[in-house]
C-alpha cells in the first residue's frame, strides 16, 4: 500500500467512523483463480495500532449481508478489524446436497480446500496492508459456518487466538483439535443439528481444554475455567437452530476476555 493510498484510505476512515456500519467495504481476493468476497469493517486506527481481527462465517445459504445484520460485530467491537466473507454454493451436509445454496466445506480436502485458501487469502492482505495484533485474531460462524469455524481450529489453529462455533458440531475434527480458548452456543431443541451431537462436541472440547464445572457467567452462559489458559464459555439457549440476539456481545466479552490471557 504506498504512501498516497494509505492517506487517502486513512482520512475516509476517520470520516465513516461515527457509523460503523457506513464503514463496511466490499472485497475481492482473487483465489485460484476464482474472485472471492467479504464485507469488511476497517476501525480509523486499523493503519496505526494493532488491531484485533475477527472472521464471521455465515450459514448455509446465508450471505456476508445478513450475517452483518444478524450479528453485526463490528458494532459490538469497534476497535476491531471485522469481516465477513462470502461462501459459494456448496453441497450441504444435512440440507441441499446439490450444493445451490452458498456455504462452507467441512472436511480437509472438501472442495479443494477452496475455504481454506480462501482464509489464508484474506489472512495474508490483512498482514500487508494493516496493522493487526496477533495475539488477538479470533473466527466465529453460526452452523455450517460454525463448522468451518471447527475446521479453522483443526487446520489454522496455530493463528487463532479463540474460537465461537455457534449452532454447530464437529465429530469427525475433534481429534484435530488443540486446546484453544472458545465459546460454544447451542440449542436445546434445535431441530436441524441436533443438541445431542453439539453435546457430545462441548464435552469433547471441555475435556481437551482441561475445563472444570462452569459457573455463571452472563445471562444464559457458564464460563469453565482451564488451567491451561483455555477456558470455554457454553451459552445453552432453549430455542432451535437461531442465533440470539445476546450472543455477539457475549462473544465479544469473551474474545475481550481471552485477549488479556496472552498479555505479557
Amino acid at each position: 500500500m504506498n504512501g498516497v493510498f494509505r492517506s487517502l484510505f486513512f482520512a475516509l476512515a476517520v470520516m465513516l467512523s461515527s457509523h460503523a456500519a457506513d464503514a463496511l467495504m466490499r472485497r475481492e481476493w482473487n483465489v485460484n483463480g476464482v474472485t472471492r468476497e467479504a464485507l469488511v469493517y476497517l476501525p480509523p486506527s486499523a493503519l496505526t495500532q494493532a488491531s484485533p481481527v475477527i472472521f464471521v462465517y455465515h450459514g448455509h445459504g446465508g450471505t456476508m449481508e445478513r450475517s452483518v445484520s444478524r450479528s453485526p460485530f463490528h458494532e459490538a467491537w469497534p476497535e476491531a478489524i471485522v469481516i465477513y466473507p462470502q461462501g459459494l454454493n456448496t453441497p450441504g451436509a444435512l440440507t441441499d446436497k446439490t450444493g445451490q445454496r452458498p456455504g462452507w466445506q467441512m472436511q480437509p480436502g472438501d472442495q479443494g480446500d477452496r475455504d481454506l485458501h480462501f482464509f489464508d487469502a484474506m489472512w495474508a492482505s490483512l498482514q500487508k496492508d494493516y496493522r493487526i495484533d496477533p495475539r488477538r485474531i479470533f473466527v466465529t460462524g453460526h452452523s455450517n459456518g460454525g463448522a468451518f469455524t471447527y475446521l479453522l481450529w483443526a487446520q489454522r489453529g496455530t493463528l487463532l487466538t479463540a474460537a465461537a462455533p455457534t449452532a454447530a458440531a464437529a465429530p469427525r475434527l475433534l481429534r484435530q483439535l488443540k486446546p484453544k480458548p472458545a465459546f460454544i452456543l447451542a440449542g436445546q431443541n434445535d431441530p436441524l443439528v441436533k443438541f445431542a451431537w453439539q453435546e457430545h462436541t462441548i464435552q469433547a472440547v471441555l475435556a481437551l481444554n482441561q475445563c472444570g464445572p462452569g459457573r455463571s457467567w452472563q445471562p444464559s452462559s457458564e464460563w469453565h475455567d482451564s488451567p491451561i489458559h483455555a477456558p470455554v464459555v457454553t451459552f445453552i439457549h432453549s430455542g432451535g437452530h437461531g442465533y440470539p440476539a445476546e450472543a455477539t456481545g457475549q462473544i465479544v466479552r469473551f474474545f475481550q476476555e481471552v485477549s488479556r490471557l496472552t498479555e505479557p
